[in-house]
């Protein structure tokens, strides 16, 4: 069958494919999704022309128009192609997540998109764990400044992203990540606090704080303070309470480790 439509599914055929995604009826975009998948999957000559001209919608989305309807079908696709891809990554595709799917949280219109997109984030560093640094640090330099519901979503991916994180990428971004942290529990705004505040109910996430409460602890106490003399909202209120708990049980572990070490160092 390939064989036999090669005369006609060509770089035009995806061109003129790839421009109907804008259309306005998800109806419409979810055949072409298909139609695209099945297409990437067959034809092994067209692949690179694809995931090429897919940039460039992108790259315009993000720099130029902040308009494309078929941004979450065409990240759906991404999705599954990047499950596939062999390791070490080829730098095209270490340069694709960082330059572009980085950047894609940014836009005002993330909402419609971002479960795919942060599929295809957590696929990446699943796969190299390498890239973890940079990318946090890439979604920390667009941390959402003035819309909440933005706010919201980046905790969720970045709790998504310490959830396959490895202890030594987690102690290379501990410092700058809880400092946002911090800042999103202090939020006035009620869903900000409570989605940030959540993580301390993380059972790995909880693991690594405790491994790296020196740094984590001095970063969480002041923010946890403020917030239980000054939050205007009393189920914020009683949260921080239970973080202020663990974190002072995970304080007092820690101190009895080191006097177990010290008493042991001298015997």
């Amino acid at each position: 069958m390939p064989n036999l439509a090669k005369k006609y599914v060509d770089q035009k055929f995806v061109l003129e494919l790839l421009d109907l995604f804008d259309s306005e009826d998800p109806r419409e975009r979810d055949f072409l999704k298909t139609c695209l998948h099945r297409i990437y999957g067959k034809f092994l000559g067209l692949r690179s022309f694809i995931r090429k001209q897919v940039n460039n919608i992108f790259l315009r989305f993000i720099y130029e128009t902040e308009k494309f309807n078929g941004v979450g079908e065409l990240l759906e696709i991404l999705g599954s192609i990047i499950n596939g891809f062999a390791l070490p990554l080829k730098a095209e595709h270490k340069t694709f997540l960082l330059k572009i799917l980085v950047p894609l949280h940014k836009a005002k219109t993330l909402g419609l998109y971002h479960a795919q997109l942060a599929y295809c984030v957590v696929q990446f560093l699943e796969k190299d764990p390498t890239l973890t640094d940079p990318v946090v640090r890439g979604l920390l330099k667009f941390w959402p400044k003035t819309c909440s519901q933005k706010e919201v979503m980046f905790l969720g991916e970045m709790e998504e992203i310490l959830d396959v994180i490895e202890p030594s990428q987690f102690q290379k971004i501990q410092e700058p990540l809880f400092r946002q942290i911090a800042r999103c529990v202090s939020s006035p705004h009620f869903q900000v606090a409570e989605r940030a505040l959540y993580y301390w109910n993380n059972e790995y996430l909880m693991g690594l704080i405790e491994e790296n409460s020196n740094v984590i602890l001095p970063i969480m106490f002041p923010a946890l303070y403020r917030i239980s003399k000054e939050h205007w909202n009393q189920t914020i209120i009683a949260l921080v309470y239970n973080v202020s708990d663990l974190t002072r049980l995970i304080g007092k572990k820690n101190e009895e480790k080191r006097k177990r070490e010290k008493i042991c160092g001298r015997s």
